[in-house]
């Protein structure tokens, strides 16, 4: 089970500081409340909302990745929405994560349900190292039986696990029937790196032309002081859809 106690520690921890967005409670089918972060852009007329799903552990307004992206892509004019996913223990590994994938799916579901129902125009859903494996593992068990389906999926450092644990489950980026962006950092994860070329593949026999793969260069899987660059990297993508 996801370490539900740990997810309320952290929310009491963040929810004072957060300086951009709103914290807010989403609710799943099940009962389930969990926390999000909900920024409106200042443009009188957003072009959409883009939910963010943070990596593996952490919440959602982790200071690399996730909150140069919830608060940039705002002033390029999206909505964001980014939410807590399941965590475990600080010390839990990839494999450890396998078993919580499930517990993702009913939050995924709710963060587009709600960006729907507040928000008009498209929905993409951008999701970074574990966050993306969630992402897939939605798409693969729940979201062929949904009509909650986002508009677009970028992924940012797909593939990352643990020494000695493979990834269990591909990648399904050439069944995907929307645009899908690849992002990933030029000194990234050796596992990220390696499986680009199999990424772009997949991407190219999706055969959607506004499919993407972009390397952010002097960047590490965290863009630790590149936050700037990946949110030019994703708005630029975005305003091409």
């Amino acid at each position: 089970m996801p370490d539900l106690e740990r997810e309320k520690r952290m929310a009491r921890q963040i929810e004072d500081a957060i300086l951009d967005g709103e914290p807010v409670a989403l609710q799943t089918r099940e009962g389930l409340s969990f926390l999000a972060i909900r920024m409106q852009s200042a443009d009188a007329l957003p072009k959409g909302t883009v939910i963010i799903l943070h990596g593996r552990g952490l919440h959602p307004d982790w200071d690399t990745v996730v909150r140069p992206l919830r608060v940039g892509l705002t002033e390029n004019g999206w909505n964001t929405l980014s939410i807590q996913l399941p965590v475990l223990a600080k010390n839990a590994k990839y494999f450890d994560y396998l078993k919580i994938f499930d517990a993702a799916n009913p939050r995924i579901e709710a963060a587009i349900t709600s960006a729907r129902t507040n928000w008009p125009g498209p929905v993409v859903l951008l999701a970074h190292s574990c966050g993306s494996h969630m992402a897939q593992h939605w798409m693969h068990s729940r979201a062929k039986r949904t009509s909650e389906l986002p508009d677009a999926f970028i992924g940012i450092g797909m593939g990352a696990t643990d020494y000695g644990q493979p990834m269990r489950e591909p990648f399904s980026l050439d069944q995907m029937q929307f645009p899908l962006l690849d992002i990933y950092a030029e000194n990234d994860f050796p596992a990220v790196l390696r499986m680009a070329p199999q990424r772009l593949r997949a991407l190219d026999r999706g055969g959607n032309a506004k499919n993407a793969q972009l390397m952010v260069a002097d960047s590490d899987h965290y863009f630790v002081d590149r936050g700037d660059a990946l949110v030019q990297a994703v708005a630029a993508w975005l305003d091409m859809l």
